[in-house]
């Protein structure tokens, strides 16, 4: 890492390995405190059940967060069959249990193809989605399900890369507003058993890469090295 604790004002992009169940927001709102940088946000929201890499802009690069939004992402994850869930993912309890015993790798492998290509994907009711001003997963949780139109995405590469049932290991590379937990719930109904996501990592964003992302943790140290490191040199030259 080589910041200035000025140069996050002027601007920088940052690339972080989202903890798990930590909220988008939450780094945004970790970076805004600990650069004490008005101007922060992020390029793409994660799942708090998800990890992987999260593109966080500041200062005058808040101005690309569209341009990153739009670029193609890629993940690799985990679905497990043989139940639903509400929210598509483990943030509500499995249900509708039915065994999936019967289905054969060649099934499995084979129901990704009607995924590739351009598709109508229904976004989840638990989904930050505004309708009508209200965000959809707070009328979720209230038991409410609000009508919803599908959405156009473009899915490039769906692949099954391991099977341990009920587990199916998978890589996708999408367009932008895909929702891979829509993709688990549609993958299911079509093998007939029901699915959900039980894990998710992104790993691209355009030609930005996991590998080269930093630690939250990491980051709050550094930081606090670079301020330390300025009071020092403060209280010398005083």
């Amino acid at each position: 890492m080589q910041y200035t604790l000025d140069s996050f004002a002027q601007g920088e992009v940052l690339l972080f390995n989202k903890p798990l169940t930590w909220t988008s927001f939450n780094v945004v709102s970790k970076v805004r405190y600990l650069t004490k940088t008005k101007k922060v946000g992020h390029a793409g929201t994660l799942d708090p059940l998800a990890t992987g890499l999260l593109v966080v802009c500041t200062g005058k690069f808040t101005k690309k967060i569209n341009e990153y939004m739009g670029q193609e992402k890629a993940y690799e994850g985990t679905f497990t069959l043989g139940a639903t869930t509400p929210s598509y993912d483990l943030e509500t309890t499995p249900q509708n249990h039915i065994s999936y015993q019967h289905l054969t790798n060649a099934q499995i492998e084979a129901a990704t193809l009607p995924f590739i290509g351009e598709i109508l994907q229904m976004p989840p009711q638990h989904s930050a989605i505004k309708k009508d001003g209200v965000r959809l997963y707070e009328t979720a949780r209230q038991g409410i399900e609000v009508a919803v139109e599908p959405r156009k995405v473009h899915i490039k590469q769906f692949e099954i890369t391991q099977i341990d049932l009920p587990v199916v290991h998978f890589k996708v590379v999408c367009g932008t507003g895909t929702y891979i937990r829509s993709l688990a719930n549609d993958f299911g109904a079509a093998l007939g058993v029901g699915a959900y996501m039980s894990s998710l990592v992104r790993t691209r964003i355009g030609d930005l890469n996991l590998k080269d992302a930093l630690d939250i943790a990491d980051f709050e140290v550094y930081i606090k090295q670079l301020r330390s490191e300025q009071n020092n040199t403060d209280t010398t030259i005083a």
